[in-house]
């Protein structure tokens, strides 16, 4: 197989992550971190942007658990949307959700259109945050509360060969920024009460526990479904992502900003 081959959200990385994270998740942490970084934000008869929205796991637990009114949820694959449509009428929440698979860009929406912008670690991959962060002000409206997690660069510059060993090995497109970037891109959006939450001494502890899973209790039973040489090269990511964080330069991250009334 060809590096290639693993970059996709196929079948097989779908199975693997749910695996590791729970149905309808594909990043660390599932529902429970979904609740720390959402911890005070009142959703309930709230409408909700999903920035990124994957498998549609984070839609479902705001619909179920946090009494949300309307969820939309955006990505850019088309194959992804149409997993969150079945997970949603499987589930029962099709009337409280609704998805969509977008361009790369602006978003597609009107000004104040939402009371809460999410988004579960996937705004790295738009590499411009000052646009980023610009756009979700203007879709939110006044008084509305953007909160998310995503993963964050620990340093200012060029990575180190570890940190780029697991980029290459990842072979996804990275938008990495660091903290300050972050914090100024929300300020100069507008944004007040911001708080950046670093997550990096949870998830060291974390990943290794996930890793040791995908080695033993789930290895056999992976194994089959995607096939030896597909789980073993998921298993070498994780390490080479141990290493990354061990050494600070990626850094799980808690994003919160208010737009003022």
């Amino acid at each position: 197989m060809s590096d290639e081959t693993f970059q996709d959200y196929d079948g097989d990385m779908i199975a693997l992550l749910e695996a590791v994270w729970g149905e309808g998740f594909m990043s660390p942490g599932g529902s429970g971190e979904v609740d720390r970084f959402l911890q005070g934000v009142d959703l309930a008869s709230a409408s909700v942007l999903d920035i990124g929205c994957g498998l549609g796991g984070m839609d479902l637990h705001l619909v179920k658990a946090h009494r949300a009114g309307k969820v939309t949820g955006i990505d850019i694959e088309p194959g992804l949307i149409a997993r969150c449509e079945r997970l949603a009428e499987k589930h029962g929440i099709a009337k409280q959700t609704a998805f969509l698979c977008v361009e790369p860009g602006p978003l597609p929406f009107a000004e104040a259109a939402f009371d809460i912008v999410t988004s579960k670690d996937s705004i790295i991959h738009i590499a411009d945050k000052a646009a980023l962060a610009a756009d979700i002000y203007r879709v939110l409206k006044p008084g509305g509360c953007f909160a998310a997690s995503d993963w964050l660069a620990g340093y200012e510059g060029v990575p180190s060969p570890e940190m780029e060993a697991y980029i290459l090995a990842e072979g996804l497109d990275f938008g990495l920024a660091s903290a300050k970037t972050y914090r100024l891109a929300l300020e100069a959006a507008g944004f007040v009460g911001i708080e950046i939450v670093d997550r990096n001494d949870w998830y060291r502890d974390e990943a290794r526990r996930e890793r040791d899973r995908l080695q033993g209790a789930l290895y056999q039973g992976l194994a089959r479904q995607v096939g030896r040489d597909f789980l073993e090269h998921e298993i070498d990511v994780w390490d080479k992502m141990i290493v990354a964080l061990d050494r600070g330069e990626l850094r799980p991250t808690h994003l919160r900003g208010r737009k003022p009334a």
